[in-house]
């Protein structure tokens, strides 16, 4: 029965009846994942002459990067070192050439980036881009270092790993194969190898009291972004003012918890979509499958109450494209529908990821063409289409859900909000943030009032730049030795969102890959690292430990 199962699982995720094997793999270091963070740890690996094999769950490399997040969320620039910085100067070299500008003038590309500007000069590194331009860089780099990857090989969740005391020995794929390694990576949105390797975790919300807090839990009535119905009084039934009738779709019934309790429910998710008004190189907008105007209704009533900012958050990227986020009360950001995510099975992932999918294009949808969406607007949306040139595969839709945040590792050392905001600061650094706290909003609920609102969007910027420490990306000594996590990394929930944005990742995975190879030289666990020679290391490679003097 569990061999049948397992191959219903390997079909699923777009797996072969015949590639069931029996095959073992061995490296010094084995990455498992395909983000950003995974090309970036097996490239160091390689550059310090470790043998090296990506184990990625992906068809395509790069994550969010290679996935419509080009409007980097960058915090400040001059703190982004080592081979994270290195990835934006190729996607500024690769835009140099006049090939890259095949809709689009570069002399008429004047987008600014995320507190940056969009192309820097004086740097020379670029903070916006195209989706396959990641993609390609981040494959040209793994060519470059002649890096095995093994796409499309999913960790087998219900068969145990191999695990000797505090050290994993092999972990298995749904393909069969049996994966050896001397230190594991796991580079995964989600932390399923850390999970399955036993390592504490957290998922959902802290209460404040847990870490001495003063942002984590549920924050009602925060407003420091637009994102909330502060300014619009819009009934949650209906009809207007009868209970009977029912609560609009996208609304939980559950009664709100008082600040700073914590819960497991997670930050929304959404595609970051890349959409185009160059009509040549367009797919249209059109209905998907299961469409219900109905399910925007909430939206329909915000425009008849005068919402005004449904393009907010389409910043430019080259060749008159863009980097849809979410902004607003109601709107990419798929709110409540994502809480079983992080320790869900494969399958019900592909659901909850198809289901964000049909919402957004339905969101698209009911923009362009629903008579309650003022025609002004429909007529602007109109000009807008998925891109023929990007994700040639997926009909011009993202790859990669946008999973700001799954499971978060309980390890060595936990960063918080406090060391965030300058309250406290960490020790042993291995890279340096300054992204604001960011937690987008969790759950949407009727108030006493008896109106719409949203709760748990927070957006607050940090006094200075702060450090992160060593033991954020390390497990406990007791519960494993050899593996290294840099995305699920040991943090807060508000910490976390801060410490979740793509160039930290890469930051992180390079400082990863270095304490995975020194614990390999030593013969050492991961933990035992001396932290100077880590810190001498990390440095001549160019990564930021503290904040560069005026």
């Amino acid at each position: 029965m569990k061999k049948i199962k397992v191959l219903f699982y390997s079909l699923l995720l777009g797996g072969s009846l015949w590639g069931q094997n029996n095959t073992t793999l061995q490296a010094d270091i084995v990455v498992y994942g395909g983000t950003s963070a995974a090309v970036v740890a097996a490239v160091k690996a390689a550059q310090l002459g470790q043998s090296v094999l990506v184990i990625s769950p992906d068809q395509h490399l790069g994550g969010m990067s290679a996935s419509g997040l080009g409007y980097t969320d960058a915090g400040k620039t001059q703190l982004i070192g080592g081979l994270s910085k290195m990835f934006y100067k190729k996607v500024y070299d690769y835009y140099q050439t006049e090939n890259a500008w095949k809709w689009q003038k570069r002399s008429s590309f004047n987008a600014k980036g995320q507190g940056t500007p969009a192309i820097d000069e004086k740097s020379k590194t670029m903070w916006v881009f195209e989706p396959h331009v990641a993609e390609h860089i981040f494959d040209q780099w793994i060519a470059d270092h002649k890096i095995k990857v093994y796409k499309n090989e999913w960790l087998d969740r219900n068969k145990k790993i191999d695990k000797k005391g505090t050290t994993i020995e092999a972990f298995y794929t749904l393909s069969g194969k049996k994966i050896e390694g001397k230190v594991f990576i796991d580079a995964t949105y989600e932390g399923d190898l850390m999970a399955a390797a036993g390592i504490s975790y957290h998922v959902g919300r802290e209460a404040n009291a847990v870490y001495f807090e003063k942002f984590n839990g549920v924050q009602k009535k925060l407003y420091q972004h637009d994102h909330n119905f502060k300014n619009f009084k819009i009934n949650p039934y209906w009809v207007p003012g009868d209970t009977s009738s029912g609560l609009l779709p996208k609304i939980s019934p559950d009664p709100v918890s008082k600040n700073g309790t914590g819960d497991h429910k997670m930050e929304a998710y959404c595609y970051r979509l890349c959409l185009t008004t160059v009509k040549e190189n367009q797919i249209p907008i059109e209905k998907p499958e299961g469409y219900d105007p109905k399910d925007y209704e909430i939206l329909g009533r915000l425009y008849q109450a005068g919402w005004k900012k449904t393009f907010k958050k389409f910043d430019a990227i080259p060749n008159f494209k863009t980097d849809v986020n979410n902004h607003g009360p109601f709107s990419h950001d798929n709110i409540g529908m994502n809480y079983d995510y992080p320790e869900a099975s494969y399958e019900r992932r592909k659901a909850i990821a198809k289901e964000h999918e049909n919402y957004q294009k339905g969101l698209l949808y009911f923009t362009a063409t629903d008579p309650r969406v003022p025609k002004k607007i429909r007529t602007a949306m109109l000009k807008w289409g998925y891109p023929k040139d990007e994700f040639l595969d997926n009909g011009g839709f993202p790859h990669q859900l946008y999973i700001r945040e799954a499971r978060r590792m309980v390890g060595a050392y936990v960063m918080t909000g406090n060391v965030v905001r300058g309250e406290t600061q960490a020790e042993n650094a291995i890279g340096m943030g300054s992204y604001n706290l960011d937690s987008h909003n969790v759950q949407r609920y009727v108030t006493k009032e008896g109106w719409i609102e949203n709760e748990g969007d927070v957006g607050i910027e940090p006094p200075k730049p702060y450090k992160i420490a060593m033991g954020t990306v390390l497990p406990k000594a007791n519960e494993c030795s050899n593996l290294v996590v840099p995305v699920c990394v040991s943090s807060s929930h508000i910490a976390y969102g801060s410490i979740r944005m793509e160039p930290i990742f890469m930051i992180l995975a390079e400082s990863s890959a270095q304490i995975a190879a020194l614990a390999i030289q030593n013969k050492s666990s991961v933990q035992e690292v001396p932290y100077a020679t880590l810190q001498k290391a990390l440095l001549e490679a160019g990564q930021v430990m503290e904040e560069p003097k005026k």
